[in-house]
């Protein structure tokens, strides 16, 4: 005869488990880590401290482009993130954007024009703040400053610290009229001394090193809105 299932038993050693949040990064290639061949930039480092299997994530999904600008992250949002493995079938938890240092940039020369018009800057900018806040929860990640003396990038681009600010505030005050939180990376490293900054560039002046990725990597780990995700 079958022994009666005591009911009170049934379940009991189902424990549910919380899914592990999907986290998309997209940008520039401060997302995408051109400048750190040991740790592969902030995401990377980031996604490997994170994806241990004894954890529940989350999982990082890295979407930067070098080169990119507002209105190139903007376009592909949507069909970017669709396409990357469980996303496919769902939406992302959280998008983190690192974007508008390269629209910032003149062309030819310190007195050229911007790379992008400030205003089509800021239209692009908030088309695609709102389009991501109608699809999930938004973080974003400012830009670290340049060193005006290594210019012009690649023989044509000029970035100022000046342009970095415009750009940037203009970036800040987008995410405050939206509570979308915004780390100002910016006034953080300039706040720590110009050796301390321009040591933790690359010699092109406008990319981290691997000791800048380090050091973004404990300015974005301390930060609360991300310490809230890992927990």
């Amino acid at each position: 005869m079958q022994a009666a299932i005591n009911p009170t038993l049934i379940n009991l050693s189902v424990v549910p488990q919380r899914q592990p949040l999907k986290v998309v990064v997209l940008g520039d290639s401060l997302v995408y880590g051109f400048g750190d061949p040991q740790g592969g930039g902030w995401v990377e480092r980031l996604r490997c401290q994170w994806m241990s299997p004894d954890t529940v994530g989350p999982i990082l999904y890295n979407l930067g482009v070098r080169g990119n600008r507002v209105i190139q992250v903007r376009d592909r949002l949507e069909q970017e993130f669709r396409h990357r493995g469980e996303l496919r079938n769902r939406l992302p938890d959280v998008s983190i954007f690192s974007v508008g240092l390269n629209d910032s940039a003149r062309v030819q020369s310190f007195q050229g024009r911007n790379y992008t018009e400030f205003n089509d800057f800021e239209t692009a900018l908030h088309s695609m703040l709102d389009q991501a806040q109608r699809l999930c929860n938004v973080l974003f990640v400012g830009m670290v400053p340049v060193d005006e003396s290594k210019m012009p990038f690649q023989g044509c681009l000029y970035y100022t610290l000046a342009d970095q600010f415009r750009y940037k505030e203009a970036t800040r005050l987008a995410c405050l009229e939206r509570n979308i939180p915004y780390l100002d990376l910016f006034e953080i490293w300039l706040n720590r001394g110009e050796y301390w900054w321009k040591s933790r560039l690359c010699s092109d002046g406008l990319h981290p090193n691997v000791a800048g990725y380090e050091a973004l990597l404990e300015d974005i780990r301390n930060w609360e809105p991300i310490q809230k995700l890992a927990y």
